[in-house]
């Protein structure tokens, strides 16, 4: 009976404090909770383990969540950082390729290096390596054809401007002319070498038609350039003209039409005007059947201008290529093989030894512009004249410091060649190079 007592007890005291707990909780609101319990588990322990809220535990599990979210975002920005700096990386990279393709791509880009032979003025030959630039095929076309059209317009107002003034105009037509044959002649060279070298024959053979077409309008203009010089001659006196060679090229030069006789002796004296670098090229050259080098007036390279007499060499001391006009003389006799250099009417150096008691053979071939390296031809472009030439006289003597002087001066006491005297109708000209107006005390005043 005791025992049945205590039992009922211990219940009242379990159901008192589970409803006291209740009532906390809630808030005043009573919910009954009835829990089996062993006989032989210790009552206030279980109390106290089933008295935790179930919202302690479950802010437990959040907790733990949380910091494992936390670690994972940490690690993907980590990550995203490594890929941020990797694309920063390809993409610096994916730059330098593109301006790299971009340089590349640009129109007169490409450079070949052609070889070639260069004769050597102290005898033998030496190889050189002329660098050109050439264009695509497609490419050169296109821009060739734009300029003939351009230059066709600009040759019919030229036309009109001439018919409708009839003198005076010569300066002017030069410089437009000049401009646009030079623009052409450029395109032309480029277009020429992309077709020597020829990559794409399916492509060239379908251009051949329009090459056909471009080179027959370039030969009809220079006609048209011809006839405006025709009219430019008629009003002007036959040695009051200068040669220009535009381009270093192996096919523009002038031949004097007449021979040289035999000559124990020679003066040569001329006007230069170039610019060119490095050397002004070959102001002229006489060869005669068995030696191209009889009598050579030449500058190439980062070479002194040099007189050759039957291939032997004197160095002159010229400085010429500052693109202004210059007044030159060489003197020789085959006594003892001396030699004089003028420039400007002063002596600038002098020597002896040159093929000494060599006469000068005749019956040979005297080209201006251009270096024989056979008789009559074997042009080398590398050592073709740039620039202007006008009167040149060539004597069977030499002259003395005074004569020369009043040559450079343009004294009326100056006397013309013997042997060459500077007229329009003792040349012919080829290739291109052309005859403007020239008088040489109005261009140096």
């Amino acid at each position: 009976m005791k025992l049945a007592r205590d039992r009922m007890y211990w219940r009242l005291f379990l159901f008192s404090s589970l409803l006291l707990a209740g009532t906390s909780a809630q808030g005043g609101q009573t919910q009954f909770i009835c829990t089996s319990v062993p006989k032989d588990m210790d009552i206030c322990s279980a109390t106290v383990r089933n008295s935790v809220p179930p919202a302690a535990a479950a802010d437990d599990d959040l907790k733990t969540t949380v910091l494992q979210l936390r670690e994972t975002v940490l690690q993907q920005k980590e990550t995203i950082i490594n890929q941020k700096e990797t694309i920063r990386e390809l993409t610096s990279k994916l730059s330098r390729c593109e301006s790299q393709i971009g340089g590349g791509a640009e129109p007169g880009g490409g450079g070949d290096a052609r070889g070639g032979r260069r004769k050597d003025p102290a005898g033998g030959s030496k190889n050189t390596m002329g660098d050109h630039v050439s264009r695509g095929p497609s490419d050169t076309l296109t821009q060739l054809a734009q300029t003939l059209q351009s230059l066709k317009q600009r040759l019919e107002n030229l036309e009109q401007f001439s018919r409708s003034n009839s003198s005076g105009q010569a300066s002017s037509l030069k410089d437009l002319l000049q401009t646009k044959i030079d623009e052409l002649e450029r395109q032309v060279l480029s277009r020429v070498n992309s077709v020597e070298e020829g990559r794409q024959p399916a492509l060239l053979r379908n251009q051949t038609a329009q090459r056909g077409r471009v080179e027959t309008t370039l030969t009809s203009m220079h006609q048209r350039i011809t006839d405006l010089e025709k009219g430019q001659r008629e009003n002007r006196p036959l040695d009051k003209f200068q040669l220009t060679f535009p381009l270093r090229t192996n096919y523009m030069y002038a031949k004097v039409k007449k021979s040289l006789p035999e000559m124990y002796a020679f003066t040569v004296c001329m006007w230069l005007k170039s610019n060119a670098s490095p050397g002004v090229g070959t102001p002229f050259s006489y060869a005669v059947p068995g030696q191209a080098n009889e009598l050579v007036l030449i500058e190439w390279g980062n070479n002194p201008m040099e007189l050759l007499v039957n291939d032997k060499v004197a160095k002159l001391p010229f400085i010429i290529n500052d693109g202004k006009w210059h007044h030159i003389c060489v003197t020789w006799t085959t006594r003892d093989g001396v030699w004089e250099a003028f420039q400007d009417g002063v002596m600038r150096g002098s020597g002896e030894n040159l093929a000494p008691y060599h006469p000068i053979k005749p019956q040979g071939l005297l080209i201006l512009g251009q270096e024989q390296d056979t008789y009559g031809g074997g042009f080398d472009a590398t050592q073709a004249f740039v620039g202007d030439l006008a009167n040149f006289h060539m004597w069977d003597r030499k002259l003395s410091v005074g004569e020369i002087y009043n040559l450079s001066t343009c004294s009326s006491k100056a006397q013309v060649g013997n042997v060459f005297s500077w007229l329009e109708t003792s040349l012919d000209v080829y290739g291109g190079a052309s005859k403007w107006t020239f008088e040489a005390c109005r261009q140096l005043n």
